[in-house]
């Protein structure tokens, strides 16, 4: 028998109820926050392997017309997640949900977004491929590593900066005289939206090969002597490149050296290499879960959950994002 209700009592209900968050095993701490921020319990699944390896996935709860969002970074080891991530996808889908919005805090392969020589995938392309006819419907993505990635996608991207949580950092710090540093030409754009967000001066850095015998240069156009410098960049993986940076940038006169980054990937001994480098402090986010144990003293952690979080519930209201990227 139906309990009578008021028609506002029922919609509201009803909305709540259709509002489900599911995560893979990739980065359960920042589900964890994510789910938290939106005061909503998480799905319960099976995420796990069978006997011999193969990726075992199993929804323990009805999704039937829900609005199912399911968050995955697709880190180390990427291709186990990103098995996940489209299994999961699929489970969604075949159990009736409404929609699918595939959360993906680190894209993989994000580098490879084109061609550099002959007879090479466009990597990022082909992944994007799979997410899309894998049955995602919406794509929410935090800084991938080019822009045109998004139009690698035939589904929405909504596409999260976290400049704004990395720079108010800087801000509390309250640093003198500052330079915000690109480490190559593909950054520029992202390094002057973050030095206009600190209202500091801009410096890039650039690799020049004057001749086919010589090996590349680092050049730098902008002035860093006596100032703070602060480099910018989407993801640390190696090191290799933020530690010769720092180098050119201490030999050009800069009295201290920060970095930050959205994506901590610190591949091989790179934290090591950080803490034995004269960086004073690298911030990065919790896109990528990182190891409290291998973590370097210089080493500063942020969250993208509460703007995960926030964005997740726009979208299942159908609320403008477009506030978020101020």
């Amino acid at each position: 028998m139906l309990r009578r209700c008021d028609k506002k009592g029922w919609e509201k209900r009803k909305v709540e109820a259709r509002l489900q968050i599911f995560s893979g095993s990739s980065n359960p701490r920042l589900a964890a926050e994510i789910v938290g921020c939106l005061g909503v319990p998480g799905g319960r699944a099976t995420v796990g392997t069978f006997e011999d390896g193969e990726t075992r996935i199993r929804l323990e709860e009805n999704v039937r017309g829900s609005d199912v969002f399911v968050i995955q970074s697709l880190c180390a080891p990427s291709d186990h997640h990103i098995m996940e991530l489209l299994l999961m996808i699929d489970a969604v889908r075949r159990s009736s949900a409404s929609r699918v919005t595939a959360v993906i805090p680190y894209m993989a392969y994000a580098k490879q977004e084109k061609k550099t020589q002959s007879r090479e995938p466009i990597s990022a392309k082909v992944l994007a491929n799979v997410i899309t006819r894998g049955g995602a419907d919406r794509i929410l993505a935090v800084d991938l590593h080019s822009p045109a990635i998004e139009g690698f996608f035939d589904i929405p991207v909504d596409h999260l900066r976290a400049g704004g949580i990395l720079a108010n950092y800087f801000e509390r710090l309250d640093l003198s005289d500052v330079v915000v540093v690109s480490p190559d030409t593909g950054g520029v754009a992202r390094a002057n939206e973050f030095r206009e967000r600190l209202g500091a001066s801009l410096a890039i850095i650039y690799r020049q090969r004057r001749d086919q015998e010589s090996s590349r240069k680092l050049e730098m156009v902008g002035e860093v002597k006596g100032k703070t410098a602060i480099v910018v960049d989407d993801m640390i993986s190696t090191g290799n490149t933020l530690l010769m940076a720092t180098e050119a940038l201490l030999e050009k006169g800069a009295t201290e050296v920060y970095a930050c980054a959205t994506h901590g990937i610190f591949a091989d001994d790179a934290l090591e290499a950080i803490e034995r480098s004269p960086i004073k402090r690298v911030v990065v986010t919790n896109t990528i879960p990182i190891q409290r144990e291998s973590a370097s003293t210089k080493l500063e952690v942020l969250s993208v959950g509460p703007l995960v979080a926030e964005s997740i519930l726009r979208i299942h209201k159908d609320i403008s994002l477009s506030s978020l990227f101020i």
